[in-house]
């Protein structure tokens, strides 16, 4: 598995920086969402890659890697924020606007995440065998429509439930969900493109037929022996 690393590399860096800029809201033209929204739907694409080529057990290792990362980065952020201020440095309330992290935000962010990710990876890994390898795009954008109705749902409704009034609440959620998945079905063709390269390179397509997939059940060990399985 020679870029397994790689990609697993690029899909917690683009769930870092996501989590990271998710504190500004924005609006363009009809769609009202936070800054997340625009580089979040790139961990769905890295997540649909991973299940299709290396297969639901190893993108279960990921899943979990990006959520400990997250936590990580998460406490960090909030342990500098507390501490105190150096005496002239006036940054302290803009580093708190930003990177404060507020315990509803990270519980919102973290089982969204969770919840989304692996949903997606089920429903991808499903549909596979289903289609037998058929049909990658109704893999693709199927699991992404399951895996960011939840994540969107799920985060919305744990984040901003009681903070903003219900009507905007809906708004923005309906907003997240359509430019998330219009942004997936967009990357279709590089979708497809990134798979092919990968297939090919690593000698991998990995069929989830006899896979345990409850999300709590894995082990480092299925990192090993990344073989054809049809």
């Amino acid at each position: 598995m020679r870029l397994f690393s790689v990609v697993m590399a690029a899909f917690v860096t683009a769930l870092l920086v996501s989590n990271t800029v998710a504190v500004k809201v924005t609006q363009l033209g009809p769609f009202y969402f936070d800054g997340a929204t625009i580089l979040f739907p790139i961990t769905y694409i890295f997540g649909d890659i991973l299940t299709e080529v290396y297969g639901y057990k190893r993108s279960r290792i990921v899943v979990w890697t990006g959520f400990a990362a997250c936590a990580f980065m998460s406490f960090i952020y909030w342990l500098v924020g507390i501490l105190p201020a150096a005496e002239g440095w006036t940054g302290q309330s803009a580093y708190m606007s930003v990177l404060g992290q507020t315990p509803r935000i990270v519980i919102a962010s973290l089982t969204a995440y969770f919840c989304g990710e692996f949903v997606n990876a089920y429903v991808l890994a499903k549909m596979k065998v289903a289609t037998k390898g058929k049909y990658l795009w109704t893999r693709t954008i199927g699991s992404t429509l399951a895996g960011e109705g939840v994540d969107t749902v799920v985060f919305v409704i744990i984040a901003f439930l009681g903070v903003i009034p219900n009507h905007m609440l809906w708004y923005m959620m309906l907003s997240n969900y359509v430019f998330k998945t219009a942004c997936e079905i967009l990357a279709t063709p590089a979708t497809y493109a990134a798979v092919g390269f990968l297939k090919k390179v690593e000698h991998v397509d990995y069929y989830d037929t006899d896979t345990d997939f409850n999300p709590f059940k894995f082990s480092f060990k299925d990192l090993e022996g990344c073989t054809l399985n049809r």
